[in-house]
């Protein structure tokens, strides 16, 4: 029997205090005394992820060996180990057992008995219950303390602030940082002069050599920015400036849409909670002449500019500073993919040059365009890169064989069975050398019986890579009848979908495609997401 055991804590402080090495010590004694083997690749752990989430990278890891009939038995300690909510349990223990793998829990051992199963949803209802009453008087008492002026939303202050060590979320712990401050007044006046700009603003911090809030000495220009549209410099702490959102887009082709990551967005300014004052660094009006003009900067940015058109604009990397390259037009006419390491260290963030050589971009884009159009009349080519990175396929006559196999092996032990059976009756064997043999022929039934449902879960998944491959083929021929007269926006938005990554590489240019492999998939612009592209690739559709 194949084992796995599952354990989780919730927040960092938990892990520090080893609470999940409890847990470990718990399944381990467990797994001793009911004689199962203890394997470190089968223990699967979660440290500082709360169970309120189903997006947890042990969880996951678990579910996708389960899913291809790895484990028989998966055992936690208790069943907010697996989830906090009843629903997600529920969920999980159905998606387990459809896996062939049993959930055991060592303070309260699970069967199918309707009290068992009643114990279970009581707990699972009390613990989602105990995590939102917690969750909600935090909530409440935070804003409390927010909204009497005796708590600071920081988790640390502001550049050109100090706060008390001993309390620093205290407002009568700020004081403000002379050195500091004095950097951020001269920002505030340096960027209000004519013709200066968030990069030449930050080059001059450079030069001077000045450290950055976390103590670096490379300036970022969004850093800057922080710092110029943070309205706590006039002497108010606000809160409620921006709030959570979920991610929508994937950071990766490979990953699900938002796994654990979101971000932030600005909530308007009627929506703002002024809750305590700090000593003004800059004035009001000051203050106000710098939104208007980064507002102004912002519109009229070089990313607005659309008067020149470039069929891979954003989706170009260098192959040898991995950085991503720009559209750029000379006087002359002539439009090129420049490196951005070209540039300023302020604006690659490296130390070092790129010496990459300025990419004709009428060339690359006719290269690259017509590569699109092979791959899109060959479809043969896709489907056989994708069926070798999968393993292969079976043939139809392989897969009988083996099902035929195993019926036969099962079939020939049930009659074993019987016949043991028989000869304990006639008394021709005594009861303890029945018992071994009969507990060998269990065994072996088992083990059939594992085999049966790797095989059919192989099967299911063949299936679904034949699909996924017909689904290829259908996409390819729909869209290869218009491409010889395409417009150049259908080009673009064929390429969006199509390419993840044009590396260059001085005279070798490497497309990396993503093919959508259903119909709901060929709506998601590939371009868009992020992933490490010079790690040693997945497996995927290439061509160089």
């Amino acid at each position: 029997m194949k084992v796995a055991m599952y354990v989780r804590v919730s927040t960092y402080r938990q892990t520090l205090t080893q609470t999940i090495e409890q847990q470990i010590r718990l399944l381990s004694e467990h797994s001793q005394t009911h004689g199962w083997p203890w394997c470190e690749e089968h223990l699967f752990r979660d440290d500082g992820y709360s169970g309120a989430s189903l997006r947890r990278p042990g969880l996951d890891r678990l579910r996708d060996q389960i899913r291809s009939g790895a484990f028989d038995r998966v055992v936690m300690t208790e069943p907010s180990r697996l989830a906090r909510n009843y629903v997600h349990q529920m969920l999980l223990v159905e998606e387990f057992e459809q896996g062939g793998c049993q959930v055991a829990f060592v303070d309260q051992p699970m069967s199918q008995d309707p009290h068992d199963q009643l114990l279970l949803q009581i707990r699972g209802a009390v613990a989602e219950y105990e995590r939102s009453l917690i969750a909600e008087r935090m909530r409440r008492g935070r804003h409390q303390k927010y909204q009497a002026g005796s708590l600071l939303p920081w988790t640390r202050p502001p550049y050109g602030y100090r706060v008390d060590p001993a309390r620093p979320r205290e407002v009568a712990g700020v004081r403000v940082d002379p050195a500091e401050a004095a950097v951020v007044s001269d920002l505030f006046v340096q960027y209000l002069e004519e013709g200066q700009t968030l990069q030449g603003v930050t080059k001059g911090l450079m030069t001077l050599e000045i450290r950055t809030p976390g103590g670096h000495w490379r300036w970022n220009q969004a850093t800057v920015r922080g710092i110029l549209t943070n309205p706590v410099y006039t002497g108010t702490v606000y809160l409620g400036r921006s709030c959570p959102v979920q991610a929508h887009r994937r950071h990766s082709a490979f990953v699900p849409i938002g796994r654990g990551r979101g971000g932030h967005k600005q909530t308007p300014q009627e929506e703002w909670i002024a809750v305590a004052q700090v000593p003004a660094l800059v004035s009001q009006e000051h203050f106000e002449q710098v939104q208007a003009k980064l507002a102004h900067n912002q519109q009229f940015a070089r990313r607005n500019n659309t008067a020149h058109a470039y069929l891979l604009r954003a989706l170009i990397s260098c192959g040898h500073c991995h950085l991503g390259c720009n559209g750029r037009c000379s006087p002359g006419g002539y439009a090129y993919y420049v490196c951005l390491g070209r540039s300023q260290p302020v604006v690659s963030h490296r130390d070092e040059k790129c010496y990459a050589r300025y990419i004709p971009a009428e060339q690359l884009d006719e290269a690259v365009w017509q590569d699109v159009c092979e791959v899109l009349t060959h479809p043969e080519s896709i489907t056989s890169a994708f069926q070798q990175a999968q393993g292969g396929h079976w043939l139809p006559q392989a897969l009988q064989a083996r099902r035929e196999n195993l019926r036969k092996a099962r079939v020939s032990v049930e009659q074993q069975l019987e016949r043991l059976t028989d000869a304990y009756l006639a008394k021709v064997l005594e009861l303890d050398e029945y018992k071994r043999r009969h507990q060998e022929l269990e065994q072996r039934l088992q083990s059939i019986a594992g085999q049966v449902r790797h095989l059919e879960t192989d099967v299911q998944r063949h299936d679904e890579l034949a699909a996924i491959a017909q689904s290829i083929e259908a996409f390819c021929q729909r869209v290869q009848h218009g491409l010889a007269e395409a417009t150049f926006e259908q080009k673009r938005q064929l390429i969006e979908l199509l390419i993840d990554r044009v590396v260059v590489t001085d005279d070798e240019v490497e497309i990396r495609y993503v093919i959508p492999t259903s119909p709901s998939s060929e709506q998601i612009r590939f371009c868009q997401l992020r992933l490490d592209y010079f790690d040693p690739p997945m497996p995927s559709t290439q061509r160089q």
